[in-house]
């Protein structure tokens, strides 16, 4: 099992990112994959995840803002950051989970995680 981010940098507020997530060894029919972050002396925070039958979950901090989405032939999960704010401002890890969680510790197939900087 093998999970990769990418895409993440740095973005003044107002602006956009895409990241990606490119997964191997295992069929997305059967997980949940989802993005969670975590800032410096914050708890780890749950984003976006997409259950194994498509049915998408948002954080209450990002909805409106953020949209994940998935090709399953390439086994990639995209997350799409609009409007981002300093606030977003983390680590941005990549999972596969066997089930819905918020709990990152559940979820021990997973990316080293990708920079998001957001500045005012």
């Amino acid at each position: 099992v093998q999970v990769l981010e990418s895409g993440g940098g740095s973005a003044q507020a107002g602006g956009s990112l895409r990241l990606s997530c490119t997964a191997s060894g295992f069929s997305f029919a059967e997980h949940y994959m989802g993005w969670y972050r975590q800032a410096p002396g914050n708890e780890c925070e749950k984003v976006a995840n997409f259950s194994s039958t498509g049915t998408t979950y948002y954080g209450d901090s990002v909805k409106g803002r953020f949209t994940i989405s998935q090709d399953s032939d390439k086994k990639t999960v995209y997350l799409q950051m609009n409007s981002l704010k300093p606030e977003d401002t983390a680590q941005y890890y990549c999972a596969k989970c066997q089930f819905s969680t918020r709990d990152l510790s559940h979820c021990p197939d997973r990316g080293q995680g990708t920079q998001v900087t957001v500045s005012s």
